[in-house]
Order: C-alpha cells, then structure tokens, then sequence
C-alpha cells in the first residue's frame, strides 16, 4: 500500500532543489528525508488514549505528520481518533501540505499558516493540550532583542536558536504525559547558551530516548547539512528514569544498536551546567570509573581562558617574524604532536606582535603554559588536542600572546609550574577525556567553559603525571591511555 509518507518524500525531492538556498537560510529550513520520518514515528510508544492530539511545528510539506498518521492508519496506535494540527510559515509549501493532510479523511486536520513562535506564545500554552508533537524544527540564531526572543521570554523561555524555541513550547504546550519526538542539533547539550533551554525542558519533561547519527553529514545529506544530530524523545511531566540511547552510521538505520542508560549517566548529578551526555556503549567511560578523576579545575587551582588576542583588531601591531620590540604570537599552526615549532617562517599567520601600551593588556608572562585547540576539522579523530608551552623555546621572551583560537591554562594569567603544565597536557590527550568531551558535544568548536566544567585528577595527581611525562619525551597514544589507568586518589 502506498503510504503518504512516500508522497510527501516525492514532493520534498522536487520542491528542495527548487527552493533557493537564500529562502532555506531565512527560515532555517531543512526537509525531513522519508527515512527519518518513519523513524520517528516509530519512536512514540504505545498510547492507551483514545483521541489523540498531533502538534506539527514547522511542518514542511507535512512528512513527519505523514510518517505518524501511516503508523496510525496501519494499526500502530490505538487512537479512535486523531486530530492533527500543522504550523507553517512558509506559504510557499501550504498547498502540499493541505494536499497531503487531506489524505486522511479519517483525521480532524488544521493547517496554520504562520509564525509558530508568535501565535504559539500569544495565547495560554497549557491550554493546548497536545498528546504528541513531532518535529523538525528550523535551525537559525536567535538575536537578543528581536521579537521572536522578547515574545519567548513572555512566557518563561529564553532560546538562542529558532529549534530550542520550538522545542521548549511544544514540551509548554504538551498534556501531562505528553510524548515530544524531534530532530534537533547536538549543540543544546552543552555549553552556557544553551543552560536555560535545558533547564526548561528538564524541569518539565523527562528524556526518554535518544538517537545519534554516527555520520555528521547523513541525516540532511540532501541539504549538505553538517550539524551534528539527535533524535529526542521527551514525556511531559515524566519522572527521571532509564534512557534508551541509539546509534547508526546514517539514516538507512541498518546498523542501529540500542542500549540503555540510567539517567544519572545522562545528566550527571553533580553537574551545574546540566550537560546531556549521549554514551554511544554500555561500558562506563575510563573518566566515570576512575576514582582519581574527582576535582573541579577551581580545585586544582587552575584557570582557562579563550586566547585574548583577536588578531583583526590588532592587525598593526602583528608582524611576520620577530624583530625588536615584539614577542611571541602563537596560533594553533604552532603546535604539533612533535611540540612547538616558533617562528614559522613562510606561514601565512604571523609569528609576533609588537609590545607596547596598546597590545599590553592582552600578553602573559613567559613561563610555561597548557593550550587546548579551540577548533578541529571534523575529520579529525580527536576533538582535544592539548601542547605545553614551554618558554625555553622563545628564548628570553618577557611575555607571550596567545591568539584567539587557542584556550590556555594559566594561574591568575601567569604560567604553571613545568610538571602540571605537562600533567594538564598529558590528562587532557587520554583517549578517555576525549571520549567523555564527545558525549556531550556534538560540534568541532572546544571552548573554555567545557574544560572548565569537567572534571581532573587533583593537582598532585597531575603533578605526578607531569614529571612521569616529561621524564619520557614522546609518548604513544597507548602509554598516555594506560597511565590514566594506574591512578588513584
């Protein structure tokens, strides 16, 4: 039987690549392939109820609300009846999608054209009711002042992206027990931005499952979409419990593998920032098992901060090579595997920058330093890579500038004793942290305040580590890996 679902992918295929990309961009618009539609579909559990309540926000041409009326149709729900409503700005696809809704003569369906944010909070949220919602919400920045934020924290939320928005009133907008499946970015797992989105949504809803694509690229292949993301399923007003978490290389879903989680591996218990992990296997991560890995960065008596030179606004005082008057500038480009190699000649970075009252401010005392790359490709096999800096390769440099892709571990802005710089350096390159980083960040981009909230041996700990390191020169991934394995509290 052919299901609606397979025409609305047909429409999707033929209105995408007609769909200018300036269109797609102001409405943060990306299509749900048929694939990822049905799958979400498939996520909503069995119901006792008897008239069901589809919210579907940011509908498209309607292939989510298709996928759960097809599940429906064949017998999957044991709704009498469903009454099903769509919002869409876009007036451009109203026509599909009133064309395709209409296909279930045996559904009550409403097709709302218009700003969901702006008619959503206009009226009473619990007012609604809505016993399941399923979305692919648009992807698009909010910006602090305009309407759509102003109109959010009206009612309680504040959101920095169009899909956080969208999300957050559908869980407002669900009936107690409610059940929310979307497809959103990883990006609200982590990170300050994103706080207020996850208190909201945990403090109203309950994370029942979660699914990962392996492939960064393979969810919105169509639309060369190369966000990471998950699929989430939420229950409003549901009590913290075990999540299911899936994982598959990409959206044929042929090598799908589930596991179950506690939730206290989910959101971890003592964690102020409320960051989502999403552990792809049962095993506990090296990081959660070791006894030793205990202590806040504030603990340590250690700070990190983002390199304070962004080189744009001091672009007169930058300089190729060293010359009198100037110290040290140092990129990402600086450090390898093999250690740091300053100046380099021929790079298209500079190498310096000119001291004096204007650049001041931004410049470190020459000591010893632990920096962490801020960006990595997404080939890459690691998302933390951590050098020392040592100040014997700047000569009798009194100070040194760190650029703006660059995080640095410092004490009180001045450098770190030489064995917890390679103590720090050492920790931050086990397999184990960067495993446990990808759990709760799904981009490339490692900032600051996500070195500052996880966790570290105690300084001891990574003193001891350090004068281990630095006795050894070089050392294999392996022997980095099989140290963090003998330490303890």
């Amino acid at each position: 039987m052919l299901q609606q679902l397979d025409t609305a992918d047909s429409v999707r295929r033929e209105v995408g690549p007609s769909t200018t990309q300036k269109h797609k961009s102001d409405l943060g618009q990306f299509m749900t392939p048929s694939s990822v539609a049905r799958f979400m579909a498939s996520m909503f559990p069995p119901s006792p109820l008897q008239t069901c309540r589809l919210l579907d926000a940011g509908a498209g041409v309607g292939a989510l609300s298709c996928a759960f009326l097809d599940r429906w149709v064949a017998g999957g729900f044991g709704f009498k009846a469903v009454e099903a409503t769509a919002y869409e700005v876009d007036e451009n696809l109203h026509g599909h999608l009133k064309h395709l809704l209409s296909a279930y003569p045996q559904v009550r369906s409403e097709v709302i054209s218009g700003d969901y944010i702006e008619l959503a909070t206009a009226g009473d949220l619990q007012s609604k009711g809505y016993t399941h919602a399923i979305l692919n919400p648009p992807y698009k920045k909010i910006s602090s002042n305009s309407p759509h934020r102003l109109a959010l924290r009206s009612v309680g939320i504040e959101a920095v992206n169009l899909y956080a928005a969208f999300v957050a009133l559908a869980v407002a907008q669900a009936a107690p027990g409610g059940q929310i499946v979307a497809i959103i970015p990883r990006s609200f797992c982590n990170g300050p931005y994103y706080r207020p989105f996850r208190d909201f949504i945990l403090e109203r809803a309950a994370i029942r499952q979660m699914h990962l694509f392996a492939s960064r690229n393979k969810a919105f292949k169509d639309d060369e979409v190369l966000q990471e993301n998950v699929v989430i399923r939420l229950e409003r007003d549901g009590q913290p419990g075990p999540v299911t978490v899936s994982t598959s290389t990409d959206d044929s879903f042929s090598d799908l593998v589930k596991h179950e989680h506690p939730f206290a591996r989910i959101v971890f218990p003592d964690d102020p920032g409320r960051f989502i992990h999403v552990p792809t296997s049962p095993e506990k991560n090296a990081l959660e098992m070791s006894a030793a890995v205990r202590c806040a960065l504030t603990d340590v008596g250690v700070k990190v901060s983002t390199g304070p030179v962004v080189d744009f606004r001091l672009k007169d005082h930058l300089r190729a090579m060293p010359e009198r008057g100037t110290v040290p500038l140092l990129y990402p480009g600086h450090f390898s595997s093999s250690g740091t190699t300053w100046p380099v000649v021929g790079a298209k970075k500079p190498n310096a920058i000119i001291r004096d009252q204007g650049s001041e401010k931004w410049l470190y005392p020459s000591g010893f330093y632990c920096v962490v790359r801020r960006f990595s490709s997404k080939e890459e096999k690691r998302r933390i890579v951590a050098s020392v800096v040592d100040p014997g390769t700047f000569g009798d440099a009194p100070m040194l500038a760190f650029e703006n892709h660059l995080n640095v571990f410092h004490e009180n802005r001045r450098g770190l004793p030489k064995a917890l710089a390679y103590g720090l350096a050492l920790y931050l390159n086990t397999t184990a942290v960067d495993e446990h980083f990808r759990r709760f960040n799904g981009h490339t981009q490692v900032n600051a305040t996500d070195l500052k909230l996880m966790k570290y041996p105690s300084r001891d700990v990574l003193t001891e580590l350090g004068e281990w390191a630095s006795q050894r020169g070089l050392l294999t991934q392996a022997q980095i890996d099989a140290k963090l394995g003998t330490l303890t509290a």
